[in-house]
């Protein structure tokens, strides 16, 4: 390798063009006066010839660091070969400084603080071995001492000089270290490094019975091989070894997320958190419920939530639709990869859905449907889910406060309080105090997020809001029915065809064409007397029915609006029916009859005088009006011989008990 120069004639200086320097012999003549370079004593000194600038030549320090590095490029730039070796060595120099301890690298600073003196004596006119007594004097050291440091750092740059000035001794991970039989370390090393995480005592004892039996030679100490341990082998594996992969994760920096980008309802987290509190459901049953909630990633406001009994797929839904409704549909979500978020019917038809195998036959996702590009997080990671801290916050605001007071349950089973299951919160007081706790969360000022600035997260959710660049989809009416719930197969009632749903009551007019027949209905199982979406048999929408409330039996205002509404109903019925049937019974008799021939009228035929009034042997026949006389006798006989006396029959006469008036025109007759 070709050595650094270090003297230079002002014709070189001047043909190396050097940055901030002059660009000519005269210009540095000039410097050289101005600066009394001549007379820095072992900076200057005279060449063996004439050439080259006055026959002085100086040396590379009296030159500013640029023009120094710029001189270094163009007289000492060795071959390549030579170039890799010396950064070879230059980058183990100093691997092998920042091995040391922080004690031996104030060593190496003290030695070069000696060497820095000594050309400081230098410069003032003192001689070396002048120089080099009275720094051995300062620094308490003997000269003999600063020669080898000066020896040192000959063949090394100037700024190498720090690591070159490293104690002269074997590192702690190279030094020589008592002899062990292979079999018997590996042996060690593989007991100790298991996730039961024995004590490294115990793993030695197990070592000398195993070197006993397998006759291993030789053994060193424990404590010798404890060191071997903690150097050949890294923290991090032991600690992934022994304390799992979830510990390990702490050992890799977090990602630091910026949410300072975009805007409002651009992208959105949700999540679930089980709160540690006993509650009291309606039924009795008490138990701890999950808080299901959506929060805006830029702002950090808490945008949705519910209370339910378990992570699932229709609080997913209903969460995601009460954030549509209020703020619009946002452009990303990130969801947790839970079987509740990666339901089909969450999901469905995204292709980057992980739990579940994409086919094409399940039904369009909610997410999907709506437009919304899913992300999907690691279950239990909240470095990727801003609002596990949001949930860290709420969990002491709410399980703590004194309306929880005896419910609750600790955070570990070992932390239970004093007052464990005491108390259990009624579910309704609950719902209106984690309610009351999130608006205030909301409304918290003084965060101090680079987004916040001092301001709480609804300030800046509604700042966002309002600038015109911010621009958020928002759904139709018809979407609406996405997010709710579905009950199939209910039976409208006969009659009007209203529903009867969780002991509500619902209606609307296109009911009418579906009494008796079977509805599919969707519903917000919170908001009961919200009207419902009522869909046919064929799952076409039918309409909105209305909640009927009941009414008291004595109520006459409410009777009174029962009777205008149906009259309005009526009313628009027949307005309906006129509209659609604009023709009478006469126009359409007329539209038919015409162009149709006259009918010729007959004339009437007489009706027989007397009709058949039995079959068989007594039949009665039809007899001229010129035998009436005899007929009357022939009837007379047969009647008495079926009586068996008087042949006539004696009707009742007047208003005596079964007269009639077949009675009285016989008396008459007679």
């Amino acid at each position: 390798m070709v050595a650094a120069k270090e003297w230079f004639s002002l014709a070189e200086l001047a043909e190396a063009k050097l940055p901030g320097m002059p660009q000519s012999i005269q210009g540095y003549d000039k410097l050289v006066a101005r600066e009394g370079w001549r007379g820095q004593g072992t900076k200057a000194r005279k060449r063996s010839g004439r050439s080259g600038g006055g026959g002085f030549e100086y040396h590379l320090s009296l030159l500013p660091r640029e023009a120094q590095a710029r001189l270094l490029i163009v007289h000492a730039a060795p071959a390549n070969d030579d170039v890799d070796e010396k950064a070879a060595q230059k980058a183990a120099l100093w691997a092998r400084y920042e091995a040391l301890c922080s004690g031996h690298k104030s060593t190496c600073e003290e030695r070069l603080k000696a060497l820095q003196a000594i050309d400081e004596l230098r410069s003032g006119g003192l001689v070396l071995n002048a120089a080099v007594s009275v720094v051995a004097q300062r620094f308490n050291v003997s000269p003999r001492t600063i020669y080898y440091w000066h020896g040192l750092v000959q063949a090394h740059p100037r700024e190498d000089w720090l690591a070159a000035l490293a104690p002269a001794f074997a590192a702690a991970a190279t030094a020589e270290r008592s002899p062990c039989h292979p079999d018997a370390w590996e042996f060690l090393a593989s007991d100790y490094l298991r996730a039961e995480a024995p004590t490294f005592s115990s793993c030695y004892r197990r070592l000398l019975q195993a070197a006993k039996k397998k006759k291993w030679a030789p053994i060193p100490a424990e404590r010798s091989l404890r060191r071997r341990l903690d150097a050949e082998v890294p923290e991090a594996v032991q600690i992934i070894a022994r304390k799992g992969k979830e510990k390990a994760k702490s050992l890799f920096p977090a990602q630091r997320r910026l949410r300072d980008e975009g805007h409002a309802m651009q992208a959105v987290n949700m999540d679930g958190h089980k709160f540690d509190v006993f509650v009291r459901l309606d039924d009795g049953h008490v138990t701890r419920l999950f808080l299901l909630g959506i929060q805006d990633l830029y702002s950090g406001k808490l945008l949705a939530w519910r209370l339910t009994d378990s992570e699932n797929k229709e609080t997913v839904r209903l969460v995601i639709g009460d954030m549509v409704e209020r703020f619009g549909i946002p452009d990303r979500i990130t969801l947790d990869n839970g079987r509740a978020f990666a339901s089909k019917w969450i999901s469905g038809g995204s292709p980057n859905r992980y739990r579940f195998k994409v086919r094409e036959e399940d039904p369009q996702g909610l997410l999907t449907a709506l437009g919304v590009e899913l992300r999907w997080t690691q279950p239990y990671s909240g470095q990727s889910k801003p609002i596990e801290r949001a949930w860290r916050d709420l969990a002491d605001d709410i399980s703590r406060h004194p309306v929880c007071a005896g419910a609750f349950t600790g955070n570990r089973p070992d932390a239970k309080p004093e007052n464990y299951a005491s108390h259990a919160v009624p579910l309704d007081v609950f719902k209106a105090h984690v309610d009351r706790q999130i608006a205030e969360h909301n409304a918290r000022t003084g965060r101090t997020s680079k987004v916040c600035a001092g301001r709480s997260f609804d300030e800046t959710f509604q700042a966002s809001m309002a600038d015109p660049a911010t621009i958020v989809r928002w759904p139709s009416n018809a979407q609406r029915a996405l997010w709710l719930l579905a009950a199939e197969r209910i039976r409208a009632q006969k009659g009007s065809g209203e529903i009867h749903l969780f002991g509500n009551r619902y209606w609307c007019r296109e009911l009418n064409r579906l009494a008796g027949r079977y509805v599919t209905v969707r519903f917000d199982p919170d908001h009961l007397t919200k009207p419902i979406k009522v869909y046919d048999e064929s799952n076409v929408l039918v309409g909105d029915a209305e909640c009927i409330a009941d009414t008291g039996f004595y109520d006459v205002d409410a009777a009174r609006r029962h009777a205008r509404a149906r009259n309005d109903h009526q009313k628009a019925l027949a307005a309906e029916r006129r509209a659609l049937a604009r023709m009478s019974a006469e126009e359409l008799a007329a539209i038919l009859s015409s162009g149709e021939p006259e009918v010729q009228e007959q004339p009437p035929s007489a009706p027989p005088r007397i009709t058949r009034l039995v079959t068989g042997n007594l039949a009665v026949k039809h007899i001229p009006q010129h035998e009436d006389d005899d007929f009357e006798a022939s009837f007379s006989r047969a009647l008495s011989r079926i009586s068996g006396g008087a042949s006539i029959h004696e009707f009742p006469q007047g208003n005596t008990p079964g007269s009639n008036e077949y009675g009285s025109q016989k008396n008459g007759r007679e």
